[in-house]
């Protein structure tokens, strides 16, 4: 994986993250991740659709990076660490106290 690669699925990991729907991603995700080439081109096969609603620069890209499992589990293991990161702040700021 390229780090660009790595980077694109640390902001996606980033936007889930800020959401705070982590455990239902990370659920989501663990369920579909050996579906992950069907789901790929899904995602290209209603692509056009898609487009016509959204601003979609990055979701052709998405559907080729998950179309690799070790991909999606790459996004999950970023927002457990997102998960754990914000854990260990919060831990930090209770101690201080």
């Amino acid at each position: 994986m390229s780090d660009e690669d790595k980077a694109f699925i640390e902001r996606i990991a980033k936007r889930i993250y800020d959401t705070g729907f982590i455990t239902p991603a990370v659920f989501a995700l663990e369920m579909v991740k050996p579906l992950a080439l069907l789901g790929s081109h899904t995602m290209i096969f209603f692509g056009p659709i898609v487009s016509a609603f959204i601003k979609a620069d990055g979701y052709y890209r998405a559907a080729e990076l998950f179309e690799e499992p070790r991909n999606v589990e790459a996004l999950i293991a970023k927002l457990e660490q997102f998960e754990i990161e914000s854990k260990n702040k919060q831990t930090e700021k209770h101690s201080e106290r």
